[in-house]
């Protein structure tokens, strides 16, 4: 699994977060890792930096990791997350401009296929630029 791009699904709802991880493991299968976090310490809806980073670190891959997200404080903390990485793994991880559960399936369909992070990242924002 080491071989792919990773995914890395970040929700304010971690319902939300979970389900879109089981339905890319459900159209995907093994081939690609994937993590989620989403919502806030208490149950509540929110994203935390930290718990960004846990699942980054949990699916690393040297070929990259692409992270979607739902809302933009989810995109202000991956973002946020990123920078915080070791500089020789910053680069390696992307933010997708792209629909959460649609822009996550098109992007674990392409990393299954043995795709480089930037094609990837190209599968899941297509969607995005329609």
């Amino acid at each position: 699994m080491s071989d792919t791009v990773s995914i890395v699904i970040v929700s304010h709802s971690r319902d939300i977060a979970r389900g879109t991880a089981d339905m890319v493991r459900q159209m995907v299968g093994d081939e690609v890792k994937v993590a989620f976090c989403g919502g806030n310490a208490d149950g509540g809806l929110g994203t935390d930096v930290p718990r960004i980073l846990d699942a980054i670190g949990t699916v690393w891959s040297p070929k990259g990791v692409a992270v979607l997200v739902d809302l933009g404080g989810a995109e202000t903390n991956s973002e946020m997350a990123v920078e915080m990485l070791p500089e020789e793994r910053r680069g390696r991880v992307v933010v997708c401009n792209a629909p959460i559960v649609e822009g996550a399936v098109m992007a674990a369909t392409e990393a299954a296929g043995g795709s480089p992070l930037d094609k990837v990242q190209a599968a899941a924002e297509e969607l995005a630029a329609g």
